[in-house]
């Protein structure tokens, strides 16, 4: 074989069939007449054992040119179903591929060649084949059943269409010998970064890495799977549904959806905290601190540091909106805590206060206080006149003793922001009601979701309105970080009898992580790994990255934090050299052809003439940005396990008629996959029967014909 010479040559014709053939009908010939050879029936046998292994050998080799040559132009179906996934407790399956080395890059700089073109470019028949069907796509009967024969994708039709992945099967067909892929599972610590372009595979890859994590058991124990999906994609939600229900884990798994909030869970990402002070955090870290900002934003932590504090000395569980209407009217806060206040430490202080108040005359008040209600304007005399000092209701002071006007334009940027987490519908599942016993829709947590060992889904319903799904994707995130500071300090079971200090792997799957990022995310991926985090982050291109955060260094500094990269095609070339830049370069060998004549200086020849080829050695980048670019649906290059890099393709699934939602998910599944509203009734608002009974009833039924006529249309 070539394969044992400086240059290895795969693309030619399978010259070893003809030993074979040879080698074959010779051992016929030794078995059944071994009188034609010369040889007695004994010898005949042995003869035909030797020619037997030579031919054996030959068409092995000859194989492997034909399937060489064949995975170039078309490589073979790979197809997998749920539960045929190989799920390990010690690594993770990506798919099949091999570890790419300089072979693999002398291999490809080879299909590049003009001569080897009739070996990699599409036959002459396939391209009459694909225009032929063009120019047929709407012929009567029966020239279209042309067409159809052509397009049949069956391996008999010799102008069989190639599978519709797109980019170039070469990339991966120059190892005919793949096998399975995996990362081990101590490496996922160090987080895992998945960039391709939009409908290249990344859910795909994303369903296989859920799929075997909610599947996993280590230690008898189930690990935690976080998956942030902003778009909302049907088919992930029901393979998390399906093998939650494979692993007998229905009973863990939680739906959070923004945009189906009557199937959705509800979650209050302010309800639980370790310090007071991380309200204010989770708040106004989704402000910008960029340059003239960063003064409103510090007030604006203030401001609801002051309202968190006192509603907690209220006992009340803050939400959003307690502390937007709080921001918006501090006065009956103040007031409330001073009844509170006074009650415990000076129950006559209302007869002084009552006294004050139907003595004050609002010409004499100050220009910030004069706007303010009388009662507000006592309390604080009072406060005054006692000297009375607590930290509570003295940041609740500081606050009413500002003037309206100002105050307004100061929380200006914190207003658009708590307004987002509290319109509409969305308030019952951001702020959801604790007392409401008769709610189906069960309240979770981040630490409830770890102590539990649960699955749960996030929909964030960006397509419909991106500012709200990046404000509560923001706060989602950041509340995962303050549990994660809680857990590496004192384990999952703080507080409980028995606790101990342990951690579990905590799995977080952000697709388009770039639209719900902020300043928050850094220090998850940066420290998040000592309290068992390991996040899988899913983009299109760096550029993403750096728009959301503002600034290169920072985008840098996210991306740095990453061990692990998964790159399947993009379009962006300075993404495709994030791989790229980090491989070595390695040396490839050409072939030049030289020949020479020399005039013969003796009678008896003419000339001399000498032909050879001159083999030289290249230094090239191990794979260049365009063989990123050109990768096929469903592949990726894998830069995992301390810069090893892999070639890799995932399997794509097969039907499985076992795989059934129940009715109120596959309703809510069938409408994601349609991107309706999330009501089809959106005008039957709460009240909508109340303004009916006050309305004309002819009225009411030409607003019922508009909206009919509006869904059929």
């Amino acid at each position: 074989m070539a394969s044992t010479y400086t240059i290895e040559t795969l693309l030619r014709p399978a010259v070893e069939l003809y030993t074979a053939e040879v080698c074959f009908t010779v051992a016929a010939l030794c078995v059944f007449a071994p009188w034609t050879l010369a040889l007695t029936p004994l010898f005949g046998l042995v003869a035909a054992l030797g020619f037997l292994a030579l031919g054996s050998m030959r068409l092995k080799q000859a194989l492997l040119v034909l399937r060489y040559r064949r995975n170039i132009r078309r490589l073979p179906h790979y197809t997998m179903t749920s539960k045929d996934m190989p799920v390990s407790n010690e690594r993770l399956f990506i798919g099949k591929g091999f570890r790419w080395t300089q072979k693999h890059t002398q291999r490809l700089m080879d299909t590049y060649l003009p001569k080897f073109a009739p070996y990699v470019e599409p036959t002459p028949l396939y391209q009459h084949a694909r225009r032929l069907e063009a120019r047929l796509e709407f012929a009567p009967f029966p020239l279209n059943l042309l067409a159809k024969a052509t397009a049949w994708d069956v391996p008999l039709n010799p102008a069989r269409p190639l599978p519709p992945v797109g980019g170039l099967p070469r990339i991966h067909g120059i190892e005919p010998s793949e096998h399975d892929v995996s990362l081990p599972l101590g490496e996922r610590v160090g987080h895992s970064l998945v960039l391709g372009t939009t409908r290249v595979g990344k859910t795909r890859l994303a369903e296989l890495f859920i799929t075997q994590d909610i599947r996993r058991k280590r230690g008898g124990q189930h690990e935690v799977v976080i998956v942030f999906d902003p778009k909302g994609d049907a088919d992930l939600l029901k393979r998390m549904y399906v093998e939650c229900k494979r692993a007998g884990r229905l009973d863990e798994f939680y739906v959070f959806h923004l945009g189906w909030p009557d199937h959705s869970a509800r979650y209050n990402a302010v309800g639980r905290f370790g310090r007071i002070s991380e309200v204010a955090t989770r708040v106004a870290g989704q402000l910008s601190g960029e340059g003239n900002s960063a003064a409103f934003r510090e007030f604006a932590w203030r401001f609801v540091n002051i309202i968190a504090r006192a509603l907690v000395a209220l006992g009340r569980r803050p939400d959003y909106e307690q502390i937007l209407k709080h921001v918006i009217n501090i006065d009956a806060l103040f007031v409330e805590y001073a009844q509170k206040y006074f009650a415990e430490h000076d129950p006559k202080a209302w007869e002084s206060i009552v006294a004050i108040e139907g003595k004050i005359d609002r010409k004499t008040l100050s220009f910030a206080m004069k706007d303010r209600p009388l009662r507000v304007v006592a309390i604080d005399m009072y406060l005054t006149q006692q000297r009375i000092s607590d930290p509570v209701i003295d940041g609740l002071r500081s606050a009413v003793r500002y003037d309206k006007t100002y105050f307004d334009k100061i929380v200006a940027s914190l207003l658009p922001l708590l307004e987002k987490l509290t319109t509409g519908r969305i308030a019952e599942l951001l702020s959801p009601n604790y007392q409401d016993l008769e709610d189906p829709r069960p309240i979770f947590d981040w630490m409830q979701v770890i102590r539990k060992r649960a699955v749960v889904y996030i929909g964030l319903d960006a397509l419909s309105d991106t500012e709200v799904a990046a404000a509560v994707g923001n706060s989602m995130f950041s509340d995962l970080v303050s549990v994660a500071g809680h857990i590496y300090k004192f384990g999952i079971d703080d507080g409980l009898p028995g606790a101990g200090s342990g951690k579990v792997a905590i799995n977080v799957h952000a697709d388009e992580f770039n639209e719900l990022m902020g300043e928050e995310f850094i220090p998850m991926i940066n420290k998040g790994g000592g309290a068992g985090m390991q996040v899988t982050a899913y983009t299109q291109t760096m550029s993403d990255i750096e728009a959301k955060i503002g600034r290169r260094a920072k985008a840098g500094q996210v991306i740095g934090n990453f061990n692990n990269l998964f790159m399947l095609r993009v379009r962006e070339t300075a993404t495709a050299e994030l791989l790229t830049n980090q491989l070595p370069k390695v040396q490839v060998f050409t072939s030049t052809p030289a020949s020479s004549a020399n005039d013969s200086v003796n009678g008896k020849t003419a000339f001399t003439s000498n032909t050879h080829d001159q083999i030289q050695s290249v230094s090239v980048p191990m794979i260049e940005p365009a063989h990123v670019v050109g990768l096929p649906k469903g592949q990726c290059f894998a830069l995992i396990e301390g810069g090893n890099l892999w070639k890799i393709r995932m399997p794509l699934p097969a039907s499985d008629p076992g795989e059934v939602m129940p009715k109120d998910l596959q309703a809510l599944a069938d409408s994601m996959r349609k991107g309706q509203a999330a009501n089809t009734d959106w005008w039957q608002a709460p009240g909508y029967q109340a303004l009916n009974e006050s309305l004309p009833a002819d009225l009411v039924n030409d607003f019922r014909n508009m909206a009919s006529g509006e869904q059929a249309a």
